[in-house]
C-alpha cells in the first residue's frame, strides 16, 4: 500500500486546494473517486487486464504536482515544432494538462463547434459537461481511472454539433514541460452528436529532460450516424511514463477509427474500452508499436458488442529490438443480444533480438450464436531466408533488416484514414528504424 498511501495522504491534505483550483462538474465526482481509489488501490499484476505491467512501481516515486495551477512559462507556437508538420490542421497545444489559450488557431471548424479548456467549458456549458463527464470512465471499476478523476483539474473539451463535419483535422500537441519531475493528470472529453464527423490527431511530446508520469482519461461519445477518426501518436523520451485509458461509446450506424502509434517512449500503458451501444455500427482499431532499448509498451483493449449487426476490425503490430518488452491483450466480448456480429482481431509481432520479449493474448468471449468472429496471434523473428536473399543482391545486413521491419509495420500505417498523416508516418517509421528520430531539432530533448 506504500504507492497508494502517498496519494491517499495527498488528497486528504490537499482536496480543498484541488477543488478550489478546478470546477464544480469535476469536483462533484472527486470525493467518490477518492473513496473508490482507497477501496481499489492500484491494479496489481494478478488482475487480468494489468498482468503485463507493474503499475505499483510506476507510482512509487515522489513526483511533483501543479495543484496551484501555476502558469508554465512557454509559448509552444514559437518554441515547439511537432514531428508531423504540413498537415493543414487546426493546431492546439496542451501544456501538461491545460489548453494553451493565449494564442489559438484562427480557423472556422463548423457552426457550433466548441474546442476549449474542460474547466472553462464546464463554466460556460455546465449542463452539457455534466451530461457526459465521467459517464463512461467509471471510477468504481478501475483504480487508475479513480486516481485520475480525483486529481485531474483540467483538460480538453471538444464538441461537434448535430450533422456538422469538421472543416479541418484538429491536431492536439500534448507537451510535458517542467523544471522538476512532474505528475500530470489530464482529461479529454469528446462529443460528436448525431451525424457529426471529426478527425483528430493527438501528439504526445516532451519539452524537458525530466521524469514525467502522465495519467490520461479520454471519453468519446459517438452519436447516431456519426464518425470519429482518433489518432494518438507518442514521441516522448525514455524517462516518460504514460498511462492512458480511453473510453469510446458508439450509437447506431456510427463509425469509429482509433489508431495508436508509439514511435518512442519510456513506459507506456494504453487501455481502450469501446462499446457498441447501437446497432449497425463499425470500428477499426489499429496499433503500431516500435520499441528498443528497455522500452515497455502494453496495449489492452476491450471491444464490447452490446448491440446486434456491428462489425469490429482490430490489428496491432509490434517490432521489438534490444531489451524492449511488448504486450497486447485484446478481448472481444459478444453479448447474447449482439446477433449478426462480425469481428476480426489480429496481433502480429516481430521480435528482432533474443533479449526482447512479447506477450500476446487475443481473446473472444461469445454468448450469441449467429456471429462471424475470429482472432489470431503470431510472434516471430526476421526471416533468415529473406535476409540472405537481400544480401545476395548487394544489400547489407543492417539495411536489409531495416527494410523488412519497415515493410512489416506499413500494414498498420496504410490503414490510417488521414492521407497526410499516413504519408508522414511512412517517413517517420523509416527514420525510427534507422535511429534518426532523436537527431531532429524540434525541441530541447533532441539537441
Amino acid at each position: 500500500m506504500k504507492s497508494e498511501q502517498q496519494y491517499i495522504d495527498l488528497y486528504t491534505q490537499a482536496s480543498q486546494l484541488i477543488k478550489s483550483k478546478s470546477v464544480k462538474v469535476m469536483n462533484d465526482l472527486r470525493d467518490e473517486a477518492f473513496m473508490n481509489f482507497k477501496k481499489l488501490g492500484f491494479p496489481s499484476k494478478k488482475e487480468e487486464r494489468y498482468k503485463y505491467t507493474n503499475i505499483h512501481s510506476l507510482f512509487e516515486p515522489n513526483y511533483g504536482l501543479n495543484l496551484n495551477r501555476l502558469e508554465i512559462p512557454i509559448d509552444p507556437y514559437k518554441t515547439f515544432k511537432c514531428g508531423i508538420p504540413n498537415l493543414s490542421t487546426s493546431l492546439y497545444f496542451i501544456v501538461n494538462d491545460q489548453l494553451y489559450t493565449k494564442k489559438l488557431p484562427n480557423t472556422y471548424l463548423g457552426e457550433g463547434v466548441i474546442i476549449d479548456s474542460l474547466a472553462k467549458a464546464a463554466i460556460h456549458y455546465p449542463e452539457l459537461i455534466t451530461k457526459y463527464y465521467g459517464k463512461l470512465a467509471k471510477t468504481s471499476e478501475d483504480g487508475i481511472t479513480a486516481l485520475n478523476t480525483m486529481l485531474a483539474q483540467d483538460g480538453l473539451f471538444i464538441y461537434v454539433p448535430k450533422n456538422v463535419k469538421l472543416k479541418n483535422t484538429v491536431q492536439i500537441v500534448n507537451i510535458l514541460r517542467s523544471d522538476v519531475d512532474l505528475m500530470v493528470n489530464r482529461r479529454v472529453l469528446i462529443i460528436l452528436e448525431e451525424g457529426a464527423e471529426g478527425q483528430f490527431l493527438f501528439c504526445d511530446d516532451t519539452a524537458d529532460d525530466r521524469k514525467f508520469l502522465t495519467t490520461q482519461v479520454i471519453e468519446a461519445f459517438v452519436g447516431n450516424n456519426a464518425h470519429i477518426d482518433l489518432n494518438c501518436l507518442e514521441e516522448t523520451h525514455t524517462k516518460n511514463v504514460r498511462i492512458s485509458n480511453a473510453f469510446i461509446q458508439q450509437e447506431s450506424y456510427s463509425k469509429a477509427s482509433h489508431n495508436v502509434i508509439t514511435l518512442h517512449n519510456g513506459i507506456t500503458r494504453n487501455m481502450l474500452n469501446l462499446t457498441f451501444k447501437g446497432q449497425h455500427s463499425e470500428c477499426f482499431i489499429n496499433g503500431c508499436i516500435i520499441a528498443d532499448k528497455e522500452q515497455h509498451v502494453d496495449n489492452n483493449t476491450l471491444i464490447d458488442h452490446a448491440a446486434p449487426h456491428c462489425q469490429s476490425h482490430e490489428l496491432y503490430k509490434y517490432v521489438l529490438n534490444d531489451k524492449a518488452v511488448g504486450a497486447f491483450a485484446g478481448l472481444v466480448l459478444v453479448r447474447k443480444e449482439a446477433q449478426k456480429t462480425t469481428s476480426i482481431e489480429t496481433n502480429r509481432n516481430l521480435v528482432s533480438t533474443n533479449t526482447a520479449r512479447m506477450y500476446s493474448q487475443p481473446m473472444l468471449e461469445i454468448y450469441a450464436d449467429d456471429v462471424q468472429c475470429n482472432h489470431g496471434s503470431t510472434v516471430g523473428q526476421l526471416n533468415d531466408a529473406a535476409l540472405f536473399y537481400m544480401q545476395q543482391r548487394g544489400i547489407d545486413q543492417q539495411e536489409a533488416r531495416t527494410l523488412l521491419q519497415t515493410a512489416f509495420i506499413y500494414e498498420v500505417i496504410d490503414k490510417i484514414e488521414l492521407d497526410s498523416l499516413r504519408e508522414r508516418l511512412h517517413l517517420l517509421v523509416e527514420k525510427r528504424f534507422r535511429g534518426e528520430l532523436n537527431k531532429c531539432n524540434r525541441c530541447k530533448i533532441c539537441k
